[in-house]
């Protein structure tokens, strides 16, 4: 009688932090592709791109005009999901049609005034003032209005993911109320912390960091890991070792530390098909005006979407759109795999070795 075994039979796995299952099916990595190929982007950015809209200097959509920034910079969407002055309304027909207005506030941050600097390629030091500002603009948004709810920090990165703007940048969203995913993390976290009186992350950090199977990265403060529920092919996620809320609890040691994982991570992910590595990623973070969370532990997710290579990507269809999701290659091989990587990217080991 065969044995189960997580590396070879289809099982589901639960995600802990929406209550959410995912059907994995490793068997099925041995099938043919015979679909969809996409086309890679080149990847020869200047450092200055003159119809760049995020340029130092240029023109944006509206006309406004960007400051010759030398660090990161932030200014509100030209073209916001959400608008501060909306106003207040909603539909209820019968109990079957239902909506109601949303407001709040879109900002872009421009990580670096060079066209062609990714994550991945800036420095430690870089990141860090990028770091510093999602911590500003998180602490001054919540400030400034008491009905923001929510504020989302993320980044789309790549055509595949849907980037409007090649230059690196990335988004904040501040809403006036929850989004799906912070009520199903909220609810999930503040669940077990009511039982057991500690983080939900926090323990099962614990359990990542006894079996490491699926540990990628780790420093003092940090560590960077593929969840044992991941959906996505190399979906990872970052989780600080200390129980904080959001951005702004990090001490300066620990912001100089999610800025050397982050930068170790992404590279890693760039050395993978050796490509500028597509992904949406954003963290998780309490939510705003709305009292204490003990509850909460911050965490970052990246959701890339590439599979077997730099172009063939996984798909959310099917089986995956009507029923739950679903992946063939397991979390600890995807983990395997990014884990053995180098940690230096592969574009600054080709200037290393011509300069040698």
């Amino acid at each position: 009688m065969n044995t189960f075994d997580l590396k070879e039979h289809s099982h589901t796995r639960l995600n802990i932090l929406t209550g959410d299952w995912i059907l994995v099916s490793p068997h099925r990595t041995k099938r043919p592709w015979q679909g969809k190929v996409e086309s890679l982007p080149a990847d020869d950015r200047p450092s200055y791109d003159p119809k760049c809209y995020l340029c130092p200097g240029n023109s944006r959509a509206d006309g406004s005009v960007n400051p010759a920034y030398t660090d990161s910079f932030v200014f509100v969407n030209d073209f916001s999901a959400l608008l501060a002055d909306t106003p207040a309304g909603e539909l209820n027909v019968k109990g079957l049609l239902q909506a109601k207005s949303e407001a709040g506030v879109c900002k872009v941050i421009s990580f670096s005034p060079d066209h062609s600097l990714t994550l991945p390629l800036l420095s430690v030091e870089g990141i860090k003032k990028v770091i510093d500002l999602w911590a500003e603009e998180y602490r001054s948004i919540a400030a400034s209005n008491p009905a923001i709810k929510s504020i989302q920090i993320f980044e789309n990165k790549g055509e595949i993911m849907g980037c409007s703007n090649p230059h690196p940048h990335g988004q904040i969203w501040s809403q006036y109320s929850l989004p799906l995913e912070i009520v199903k993390e909220t609810n999930r976290q503040k669940a077990y912390f009511e039982e057991h009186q500690r983080s939900l992350l926090g323990d099962y950090l614990q359990v990542e960091l006894e079996s490491r199977e699926r540990i990628v990265v780790e420093n003092e403060h940090f560590v960077a890991l593929v969840p044992f529920w991941a959906t996505w092919p190399y979906e990872t996620m970052i989780i600080s070792k200390r129980h904080v809320q959001d951005i702004t609890r990090f001490s300066e040691e620990e912001k100089v530390a999610f800025a050397s994982i982050l930068k170790k991570l992404t590279a890693k992910y760039d050395n993978l098909f050796e490509i500028s590595f597509p992904y949406s990623a954003g963290m998780h973070q309490a939510p705003v005006n709305d009292g204490e969370h003990p509850e909460w532990h911050w965490h970052m997710h990246f959701y890339p979407p590439l599979l077997r290579s730099a172009t063939v990507k996984k798909f959310m269809v099917g089986y995956e759109l009507l029923a739950n999701p679903q992946r063939d290659i397991t979390a600890e091989w995807a983990a395997e795999k990014l884990r053995a990587l180098p940690e230096v990217h592969y574009k600054e080991n080709a200037k290393a070795d011509a300069a040698v």
